[in-house]
């Protein structure tokens, strides 16, 4: 019989549709790496530091349009 810990290490878990379109669209327009955390009404953008956050403030309709989604989104500073 094969214990939790090994079959949770060969279990491949993917990233919601709306965490990657995301962090592509970023990487897209920004050519920055991002962290987020889909919740039930918000999505957090966690920027690497304050210009990146305050870029994605600007343009945060636009991603918003871009992934389709009708969830908050909210920018935070740290990784």
């Amino acid at each position: 019989m094969s214990s939790i810990r090994e079959v949770l290490a060969g279990k491949k878990y993917d990233e919601p549709p709306e965490i990657k379109a995301i962090k592509a669209y970023i990487q897209n327009q920004f050519q920055s790496k991002v962290n987020v955390i889909a919740q039930d009404k918000q999505i957090i953008i966690a920027a690497a530091n304050a210009a990146l956050a305050a870029t994605l403030r600007m343009h945060i309709y636009e991603i918003q349009q871009a992934i389709k989604t009708d969830k908050r989104l909210v920018i935070r500073i740290g990784r």
